[in-house]
């Protein structure tokens, strides 16, 4: 095995550096500190086919999270949400990790996955009235995508496209407030 010169090594390890101290001051205007976020939001979640033809629900809840910059671009984080439906859906909440990369200094498209549950009002999905003791709770894997934009220092406008088992589809639209 043939060993480096020092000079040799020197000079590798200097251009293996370079990159990492060019960008270091970039990174270091950057923001590393957690952002916590509350919200409300508004949509439509379709729960696919219905014999009834009553398939989905207008929902409106609020949403809470948290995005922890890992670097210049990369940002991971999670959230919560609650949502009140005024259709074949009672209510429903989960909980989804998200990944997602800044979009300029406003922007930011994520993707996330997590756990929902739904609570059905089966009397307006079906037309029967619902047993005594009946759980009309269904949970499944969420998986979507989003994204943001920044309308003032501490706001964000949001639009968020989600599924539910790849059996439902789910559109919201939100107002954010940062933290």
């Amino acid at each position: 095995m043939k060993t480096l010169s020092p000079i040799k090594f020197a000079c590798l390890s200097a251009a293996a550096a370079l990159p990492f101290a060019l960008s270091a001051p970039a990174m270091a205007q950057e923001t590393t500190q957690p952002e916590v976020y509350v919200g409300a939001q508004g949509g439509y979640h379709d729960l696919g086919d219905n014999p009834l033809g009553k398939d989905g629900s207008p929902i409106y809840g609020v949403f809470a999270g948290v995005d922890v910059p890992v670097g210049p671009v990369l940002i991971v984080g999670a959230e919560g949400n609650y949502n009140l439906g005024s259709g074949v859906i009672d209510s429903e909440y989960g909980a989804t990790g998200k990944i997602g990369v800044r979009v300029g200094d406003r922007g930011q498209l994520f993707a996330r996955g997590g756990y929902q549950w739904v609570d059905v009002d089966v009397r307006k999905a079906t037309g029967i009235n619902t047993p005594a003791g009946f759980d009309d709770t269904s949970g499944d894997y969420l998986v979507g995508v989003g994204g943001q934009y920044k309308i003032g220092e501490n706001t964000a406008l949001r639009v968020t496209v989600d599924t539910l088992g790849f059996d439902t589809t789910r559109v919201a639209g939100g107002l954010a407030f940062n933290f």
